[in-house]
């Protein structure tokens, strides 16, 4: 039986590959990957496997995201340390998981339950999309947003909207930056993000998306732009694009 890990975490990567190598002569770990990119990848070129153990939360995003981009047969058990709202969600999509920190006898039982399952196994169409809205806590319009959910290592961790100075575009991941200085990724577009703030926050232009509690003043800046003032260090300048500024403005003097 061939094995693929997804695992952001080596020294967690490591031991599930050193508990599934001594299970069984009939067992092996064909990849280890670490990342939502690498694992798309390598799924579109590689040959079946038989079984996937992967975490849900990886570096560069949930690892939903590689199974809807990339069409993959074999069952798939999660490994996580996700809370029970979480889970619930998994559950109901008729998932199977392993709560974190993992043993030998969880790893061996659910090896045993694929076992059992192989031979009346049959691939079944999940959806995704609903799943990552499950998780993230959007899509759900019926209920007041106050906060959302980012992923710091194993944990889950709710950020409120009045703790967030801003959202912005780092390269190809979303990041939120707090009023108290810390950091995180973000698995939701900024479009999105901008409907859950319900007006609270303003999208300046295409990177950043900035909270009105942060905003000190803006100064005037060539014809028709302006650069806002953080209440907190930040690394760039925040200009306003062109197009924006008069939104911009009417939005100050709303709130």
């Amino acid at each position: 039986m061939n094995i693929v890990i997804i695992e952001d975490e080596l020294l967690t990567a490591e031991d599930l590959t050193d508990i599934i190598s001594h299970i069984g002569k009939d067992i092996s770990v064909s990849a280890v990957l670490h990342s939502v990119k690498d694992s798309v990848r390598y799924f579109r070129e590689a040959p079946p496997v038989d079984l996937v153990f992967s975490d849900i939360q990886l570096g560069d995003g949930l690892s939903f995201e590689i199974f809807r981009s990339a069409r993959i047969e074999a069952p798939i058990i999660f490994c996580t340390a996700y809370d029970e709202y979480a889970l619930q969600a998994i559950r109901s999509n008729g998932i199977e998981y392993i709560l974190k920190p993992f043993t030998t006898e969880s790893i061996i039982t659910a090896i045993d339950k694929y076992y059992q399952l192989k031979r009346h196994f049959v691939p079944v169409e999940i959806d995704y999309e609903k799943l990552i809205r499950s998780i993230t806590g959007t899509g759900r319009p019926e209920k007041e947003v106050s906060s959302i959910l980012v992923y710091y290592k194993d944990k889950v961790l709710p950020i409120g909207f009045d703790e967030i100075a801003l959202f912005y575009i780092d390269g190809e991941i979303i990041r939120l930056q707090c009023f108290s200085g810390k950091s995180y990724i973000v698995n939701q577009a900024l479009d999105e993000l901008e409907q859950l703030s319900k007006g609270n926050f303003f999208r300046v232009n295409r990177q950043y998306l900035v909270n009105r509690l942060a905003v000190v003043d803006a100064n005037y800046y060539l014809p028709r732009k302006y650069i806002v003032n953080l209440s907190i260090p930040f690394k760039e300048a925040l200009v306003v694009s062109k197009n924006r500024t008069t939104a911009f403005l009417q939005w100050l003097t709303r709130q």
